[in-house]
């Protein structure tokens, strides 16, 4: 079974992968941007490095998404192989910080490695507004999080919200991350276990 935590920078999709994980004993995987050789001179120069990052971030999930669907694991995955496609990439490109040409590539490879891997049992999108994503970007404090922008935290939300509304690959369940602090409140992390096994009767 493959489960994903979706969401923007800062909504929370480690905290919820751990936390569910250690509750319903799955594997987890995450996305470890301290591995990520791009992720400090993109946002240093998002121009520059925004091709070479996205299909860096390609590479890797294509190979995490065969390995889940190869196995016979319950996995829980920290962000998904669509949320590049849909909402970073085509967010860069609209921004002027990526080439029409690299945009083309990037999603022409995209289109082809789709085809070839399965979609989650379930997604699990964390909603969050940009004051609240602030707020979690700060508390964590990474050095390389510091020079995001509030607009771009703001085009990504709108991108989350249009990809949000249209998904249809599998189950999909939504928390409000203003609304629900599982992070801190045991009564909240009760609240969202209780949605996941809900949509989780209606896998088996």
């Amino acid at each position: 079974m493959h489960i994903a935590v979706a969401g923007n920078i800062g909504s929370g999709k480690t905290t919820l992968t751990k936390l569910l994980a250690k509750h319903f004993k799955w594997e987890t995987d995450f996305d470890n941007a301290d591995d990520n050789p791009y992720l400090t001179d993109f946002y240093e120069d998002m121009q520059q490095w925004s091709f070479n990052l996205q299909i860096y971030f390609l590479n890797v999930r294509f190979n995490k998404q065969l390995e889940i669907h190869q196995s016979s694991r319950n996995v829980i995955q920290d962000r998904t192989i669509y949320e590049d496609a849909y909402i970073f990439a085509p967010n860069l490109h609209s921004m002027g910080l990526m080439s029409t040409r690299d945009f083309e590539n990037y999603f022409t490879l995209f289109s082809m490695i789709n085809s070839l891997i399965e979609a989650p049992d379930l997604l699990i999108y964390l909603r969050a507004s940009v004051p609240t994503l602030v707020g979690q970007i700060q508390k964590r404090g990474r050095e390389y999080e510091n020079s995001i922008r509030i607009d771009y935290l703001k085009r990504l939300n709108e991108r989350y919200e249009a990809w949000i509304s249209s998904y249809h690959m599998g189950k999909l369940l939504i928390i409000d991350v203003d609304k629900n602090n599982f992070s801190e409140k045991p009564e909240d992390l009760s609240e969202v276990i209780s949605k996941v096994q809900a949509e989780l009767n209606g896998i088996f």
